[in-house]
């Protein structure tokens, strides 16, 4: 759903430009070093694409829709051009900040080239590189001659050529030339000299040797201009009984890539002659989905950019962590048997989890092994200790959820290997995305079958656990996993509403349990108690519960909302939120874990869970949420949501007016949140092994 106008909220889609400004901040922000700067143009340049994929077509979509329901398109028209304008200011920002950074790395003697500024010998250099590795994937399209606009890949980036002959300057033909980056790197790194590093992107070395692709055809001048397609990414399922919901995802996918343009952005320099012969065989006559830019595009390559050996430039390596409470000889099962750990990533390692499923995996008494599978690393050691479990002859039966965004093809290819190795697999619940994080492990122990849990707010991914915020339950409370077992009940026989006792999923009570406990903190104030409530989530987009927490705010209720991206709740509203406070951290890490505090009379209540407050995870999705029972981790995790909220480095206050300023606290003391949790972390492992020690002594 699209709010596009209430005065009490902030457009989802202006609040999500709001974020990827703040991300674009830190690449502007000198406390960042050098090179980390420059990775966070690619971050800001990807979020963008991604923007436009989804919300910007979805908006598309809707206008097409009302137009020809006969419905006011206004709403949508407003929302798209404060849109457009909002993109056009921050892509100023954007080039002046690329710039900024090109004149930093100089200095650093890190030099980027173009294809005119090269020496000879550099330029033989290039050339040789060219017709070794990147000429044999140069397949360029005669514009005159392109027939299907389809075959134009989405989000990748192409050179426009002009092709002339200095003999006949009357004759001009034009080409497209797709940039292969996806099989090369973007950047090329040539010998260095006296100290100096250069680099020079594909594109330009492309561009210096043309005549080596063209040159055949009689060509000897030519002049090159980057183009991109960006296209609407949104799945169009076909729920046709004759097909296997896996066959249809896969068709679907196969659609998205010949999707409708939603952007194209081309290099401003461009000859108008060359442009209108574009945008005729482009099909492209909204002027609302062109843009001119500047000579490049596709900045997301630059979260690659090339590694040098100047740790000054780069953050300071804080590796992960080992859990105190997990070394690395004693068993997980033992361990969690006894108590409840939560394991918090990137701080503490994600290799816990690996571990405990390669255990699992040769554990003569575990009988079985059950899982949910969103998003996976490329090479995951999560995977190949499952499918090792299922050939040491454990049941091991995996939920994959095939509607994950742009991870469908990873999915739909796992999920036959799954299936090779004899792994059952459960897909698609028809109307509804998996977003659950679990893990079931059965044991089989003298009482009888012991179960063991993980409920995570993040993925089970290794790749993204080194730079996602998450946490992790890892619990044998009976309770808890006799619930988890119920939630992949649901997920084998369908549409059964299962009776939990302690978790609370999606789409069946996520809402109203949580605005029960917002009505639990508003009877609480109107006594005289002591009432409030720290939410910690990624999004907040639902109006039923906003509605909610400007009640509470009302009745007086004070609340405190850490929301890393979309927040449509707009604070200090005079007599609507004047009790809530609201502010994002964006850092190196990415805000990804999703906590809940409430008062509840000084005895409050903490849980963890995997969806944020949005009408999807409400009520589209089945999600999980985990109260945390265990004292310390109850400390640990306000301990930690403190140390946020006195954040005044990487917090930024969020308001509709005034959005993206840093957030002032009463201390003099610079505190940056990320480096005082892995402090404190840090510190609270080394005086638990230390009391291990003097206990083992």
């Amino acid at each position: 759903m699209i709010e596009l106008n209430n005065e009490k909220l902030i457009n989802r889609e202006i609040s999500w430009l709001h974020f990827n400004e703040r991300v674009l901040q830190e690449a502007l922000d000198d406390a960042n070093p050098l090179l980390e700067r420059i990775k966070f143009l690619g971050i800001f340049s990807n979020n963008r694409d991604e923007f436009f994929r989804v919300r910007v077509a979805t908006l598309k979509r809707m206008k097409k829709l009302r137009s020809i329901e006969g419905k006011d398109e206004g709403p949508v028209d407003e929302v798209m051009d404060e849109v457009s304008n909002i993109v056009k200011e921050q892509e100023k920002s954007f080039t002046w900040a690329y710039r900024k950074l090109v004149l930093e790395l100089y200095r650093e003697n890190i030099v980027l080239l173009n294809e005119k500024q090269l020496t000879d010998e550099q330029g033989r250099e290039v050339r040789k590189y060219f017709r070794e590795k990147v000429r044999p994937y140069i397949f360029p399209i005669m514009l005159d001659t392109l027939e299907n606009i389809s075959t134009l890949k989405d989000r990748s980036i192409y050179l426009a050529v002009s092709c002339k002959d200095s003999k006949n300057p009357d004759v001009e033909d034009f080409a497209l030339a797709k940039v292969p980056s996806k099989i090369h790197s973007r950047f090329f790194t040539l010998t260095p000299d006296v100290g100096r590093h250069f680099i020079i992107l594909l594109d330009d070395i492309i561009r210096y040797c043309l005549d080596d692709v063209f040159g055949v055809f009689g060509y000897d001048t030519f002049e090159a201009y980057t183009v991109k397609f960006t296209r609407d990414a949104e799945l169009d399922l076909d729920y046709d009984v004759s097909k296997s919901f896996i066959d249809a995802m896969a068709e679907s996918v196969k659609k998205r890539k010949k999707g409708n343009p939603v952007r194209f952005v081309y290099d401003d320099t461009m000859p108008k002659k060359l442009l209108k012969k574009l945008r005729k065989k482009l099909e492209l006559k909204n002027d609302d989905d062109i843009r001119s830019g500047g000579r490049y595009h596709n900045f997301k390559d630059f979260m690659d950019f090339p590694k040098f050996n100047k740790p000054e430039l780069y953050f300071e390596k804080r590796p992960p962590m080992f859990h105190p409470e997990l070394p690395i000889n004693q068993s997980v099962f033992q361990t969690i048997k006894t108590k409840d750990i939560c394991l918090h990533y990137p701080y503490q390692s994600f290799q816990h989890i690996v571990d405990w499923l390669r255990e699992a995996s040769i554990d003569p008494k575990v009988t079985s092994i059950k899982m949910t599978f969103y998003r996976t690393a490329r090479y995951s050691n999560v995977v190949n200790a499952l499918i090792n479990a299922a050939r040491s002859g454990k049941r091991v039966t995996v939920f994959m959820e095939l509607q994950a965004r742009f991870d469908e093809e990873a999915n739909i290819q796992l999920t036959g290997k799954f299936k090779d190795e004899g792994v059952k697999v459960i897909q698609a619940i028809p109307g509804y995305k998996v977003h659950s994080k679990l893990i079931l492990i059965k044991r089989r122990e003298k009482s009888g079958i012991r179960s063991y849990a993980n409920i995570s707010t993040g993925n089970f991914n290794e790749s993204t656990a080194k730079l996602y915020a998450d946490d992790a339950l890892l619990t044998s409370d009976q309770e808890i996993t006799e619930d988890v077992d119920r939630i992949f009940q649901l997920f084998e026989e369908r549409y059964s509403r299962p009776k939990l006792k302690k978790l609370i999923i999606s789409p069946f009570f996520q809402r109203d349990f949580f605005m029960d406990l917002l009505d639990n903190e508003i009877k609480n104030v109107s006594e005289g108690k002591e009432a409030w409530a720290i939410i910690k989530l990624n999004n907040i987009t639902d109006q039923i519960i906003a509605d909610k927490l400007y009640e509470a705010s009302q009745a007086g209720v004070k609340i405190t909302l850490i929301v890393r991206s979309i927040c449509v709740v707009i604070p200090g509203i005079p007599g609507v939120s004047e009790n809530i406070g609201a502010f994002s951290i964006v850092d190196r890490f990415l805000e990804h874990s999703r906590v809940l505090v409430f008062s509840n009379n000084n005895e409050p209540r903490f849980f963890i869970t995997s969806a944020d407050w949005m009408q999807r995870n409400f009520d589209h999705r089945i999600e999980t949420a985990t109260p945390i029972l265990d004292k310390e981790i109850q400390t640990e995790l306000l301990k930690m949501l403190e140390i946020q909220m006195r954040d005044n480095m990487k917090a930024r206050v969020i308001s509709k007016e005034s959005p993206n300023e840093y957030r002032k606290t009463h201390s003099d003391e610079a505190i940056r949140s990320q480096v005082e949790i892995y402090d404190y972390l840090k510190n609270k492992h080394y005086k638990q092994e230390n009391n291990v020690k003097k206990e083992d002594e």
